[in-house]
């Protein structure tokens, strides 16, 4: 899966563009730039590889808060 530069980060105030929650995964498309939560995230995933989108997915974060 591609990916994007590691100084793409997003904050708190990123959010997701179906929800408006905060947003864990950025997606570049050739049309334009997609942010996510972490559930559409996955939600959306598959589609989005096969569309050779470039994903940079933060949501290992969640993982880390909850330890």
């Amino acid at each position: 899966m591609p990916t994007l530069a590691a100084d793409a980060s997003l904050t708190a105030a990123d959010r997701c563009d179906q929800c408006g929650a905060q947003a864990y995964v950025r997606v570049q498309l050739s049309s334009g730039e997609l942010l996510f939560c972490a559930h559409h995230g996955r939600r959306h995933a598959e589609a989005l590889e096969a569309r050779d989108a470039k994903i940079h997915d933060e949501s290992g974060r969640l993982q880390a808060q909850d330890a």
